[in-house]
């Protein structure tokens, strides 16, 4: 349901946004911006209406409504898999793992890894990311007086906590290959290709991948040896990812990974589970950083919550609710997957539109957060939102929903607000005139020429 409108709405300046075009674009046109950034193909209008569709080479559609999102997600989701193009980009570095996969294909793999992600396993690696955390204070108190990319900090602060959960036994794991490799691939995976876009088979070398491909298979070597070395023997202690997606296995049939889907989704959560966390923590920064008074408040949140300790655990998240706010309306603002691309399987109609075979049918996340039927103020950084009631389940798709919901999502929310409680309680941070991020988008919403902050030590 629409929000109650707000006594400041319309008065306060906003937060960086993506210009929305407002001229209908051929193809080449269309290519050209997606390169750029790919939420500069959404028309204006896509925040304003339930559904706009055309015709760039094929037939498209842009869903905002959402009860039509409901059909495409939960009711009718094997009728819209993902789109070749979403594939193509990835099955390279991921294989046909829980991201790619289709029918039942990925219902099993999903089966066996859910349990890996209880509340339980999840609330057990706390500790792992409040040290992360910690590690992240020493390293920006050691640049005190300068100005700090935070989104370069947060990547590797995000990349700290998943390659502990990960490889917490591997000792001989070069996690910076692993992470570089992962960096290259995103980069390059990203650039849509006309090879993709015209659906040429995979077999066709994309040649801005040749380089990074090269990694990501040493990677993926690597993977192997390490998940092999693990099942030989038994874990000490807490179990990381790796133990819990080895013990995992599909309660319906018995059936078990092996390495090479083992590794596939192994690389899967790491490259999700470090780059979209590492985003929702830049842009949530830059916007305390965007509104001193809500940074204050926040700040006193966490020293209350704090109090002597020196560090949070996971039953202090239920107290830390502005922060878990301000998180919330990062992901609204800034969603890490900001378009995301369906092709139509068979006949259908949403919103009252004949879709037939092979659309493509697009839920572009950007604009459905900002759409203004569904938010007061789509544009506005306003944490409080979230403190006055319910919003429809599907006007809010950061993790997606229905079934294919992002397996790692508490994960991630965990680790964000523990992270920016950590932070928050020990820095003031300041903007930087001039220095405004860029929300662009290749394969997620990163923000271009990072997030520079003052960070002064309280």
């Amino acid at each position: 349901m629409p929000q109650m409108p707000h006594p400041l709405e319309e008065t306060s300046p906003l937060p960086v946004r993506v210009p929305l075009v407002t001229q209908p674009m051929g193809v080449l046109a269309s290519l050209r911006a997606a390169r750029t950034n790919l939420l500069s193909i959404i028309p204006d209008i896509a925040t304003r209406q339930p559904m706009v569709s055309g015709r760039t080479g094929k037939r498209w559609h842009m869903v905002m409504d959402p009860g039509a999102l409901k059909r495409m997600l939960l009711e009718k989701l094997d009728n819209y898999p993902k789109s070749d193009v979403t594939k193509n980009m990835l099955r390279p570095a991921i294989g046909e793992s829980l991201f790619i996969a289709e029918g039942a294909h990925w219902r099993w793999q999903r089966r066996a890894t859910a349990p890996a992600f209880s509340h339980r396993n999840v609330s057990n690696l706390a500790p792992v990311m409040s040290d992360a955390a910690i590690r992240t204070v020493e390293r920006i108190g050691a640049h005190t007086g300068h100005a700090v990319n935070l989104y370069d900090e947060m990547v590797a602060t995000t990349f700290d906590v998943i390659s502990e959960v990960t490889f917490s036994q591997d000792q001989g794991i070069d996690r910076s290959a692993v992470h570089d490799a992962i960096e290259q691939y995103i980069v390059e995976a990203g650039k849509v290709s006309l090879f993709d876009i015209f659906g040429l088979p995979d077999w066709i070398p994309r040649p801005g991948r040749m380089v990074s491909g090269q990694a990501m298979k040493a990677t993926k070597s690597l993977a192997d040896r390490a998940i092999e070395a693990r099942a030989k023997r038994r874990s000490d202690g807490v179990p990381d990812l790796l133990d819990l997606l080895l013990a995992g296995e599909d309660p319906e049939t018995g059936r078990r990974m092996n390495t090479a889907e083992m590794r596939d989704n192994l690389l899967t959560f790491i490259v999700a589970g470090h780059e979209t966390t590492a985003l929702a923590l830049s842009w949530s920064l830059y916007l305390c950083a965007f509104d001193p008074a809500v940074q204050d408040e926040a700040r006193q949140e966490a020293r209350n919550v704090l109090g002597s300790r020196s560090r949070f655990d996971a039953e202090d998240l239920p107290k830390l609710g502005l922060i878990r706010r301000i998180v919330d309306e990062a992901l609204r603002l800034y969603p890490p997957a900001a378009l995301v691309s369906r092709t139509a399987r068979e006949a259908d109609e949403l919103c009252g539109r004949e879709i037939r075979p092979g659309d493509t049918v697009m839920v572009p996340i950007y604009a459905l957060h900002r759409h203004h039927q569904l938010w007061v103020d789509p544009d506005a950084f306003r944490p409080e939102r979230w403190a006055r009631g319910k919003v429809d389940r599907y006007a809010y798709l950061p993790f997606g929903d229905g079934p294919r919901i992002c397996i790692g999502a508490s994960f991630a929310l965990q680790e964000a607000v523990l992270i920016l409680a950590t932070l928050l309680s020990r820095f003031r941070f300041t903007a930087i005139k001039g220095r405004d991020p860029d929300p662009v988008m290749i394969l997620t919403l990163r923000p271009e020429g990072g997030v520079w902050l003052e960070c002064e030590p309280l």
